[in-house]
């Protein structure tokens, strides 16, 4: 199974081009996360310190799922 780690920078890429492919402005999506739009330019840019709280709420809003796996258990 291919597994890697998402960065800030992962993550901003990704919203912005779903949120381009919805036809949807920055200040659209805040409103429609009930984040600011400060925020989602920051997100879109990749920034490092975005409150996780927030991006979920703007990945919800775009419908998007997030998934998080655990690392396989040691055998000691």
């Amino acid at each position: 199974m291919d597994r890697r780690t998402l960065t800030p920078a992962d993550l901003g890429a990704l919203v912005r081009s779903v949120r381009k492919s919805q036809n949807l402005r920055q200040d659209e999506l805040a409103g429609a996360a009930g984040v600011g739009l400060r925020f989602v330019v920051d997100l879109e840019a990749g920034k490092p310190t975005a409150q996780i709280g927030k991006a979920l709420q703007v990945l919800a809003a775009l419908g998007c799922s997030l998934e998080i796996t655990r690392p396989p258990e040691s055998k000691t």
